[in-house]
């Protein structure tokens, strides 16, 4: 899986959508500009002390991304979207973006690819989700659908154990 961040802007954010493809073995990709430093402390604190095993590739703007990935299967999380997130199928190849806090991906994208625009559902007083969460939302869907794989699918207790 791939997640891809087009400008994020708030470095927790970032730092936190880090940590989530660390735990799941999602590659991270940043789309230049970024409203920060990678170095950051704030990023650091949110990943905590997983940052350093973050596979990430940044690109100076979104033609560098696609030059570099051409045949990327991307789906574009947008609240303009026609399509609910829970009704496409992913793959274990598929790149997810999202676009930046502020003003999500920019609609000259998103009408170039109106068919792999996905939303998730909300009501209508609501703007968006915050960003990290929004990213977490839509990437478990696609590892469910996926079967979680190479993931732990089950958990074990420290001191105890579970009843047979």
């Amino acid at each position: 899986m791939n997640i891809v961040l087009f400008q994020p802007e708030i470095p927790a954010n970032t730092g936190n959508i880090g940590r989530t493809c660390v735990a799941t073995g999602t590659k991270l990709h940043l789309i230049e500009p970024l409203g920060f430093l990678l170095n950051d402390k704030t990023i650091k604190r949110a990943g905590m002390d997983y940052w350093e095993h973050l596979d990430v590739t940044r690109y100076m703007n979104y033609a560098e991304f696609l030059e570099k990935n051409p045949n990327a299967k991307i789906f574009m999380a947008t609240t303009k979207a026609k399509h609910v997130y829970t009704d496409v199928e992913y793959d274990e190849d598929c790149y997810i973006m999202f676009g930046k806090e502020s003003a999500g991906i920019p609609e000259e994208i998103l009408v170039e690819n109106e068919e792999n625009c996905i939303r998730i559902p909300m009501l209508e007083q609501i703007r968006s989700l915050n960003l990290s969460n929004s990213v977490a939302i839509v990437l478990y869907e696609a590892l469910r659908q996926t079967d979680f794989h190479k993931m732990q699918l089950e958990g074990q207790l420290h001191r105890l154990h579970w009843k047979e």
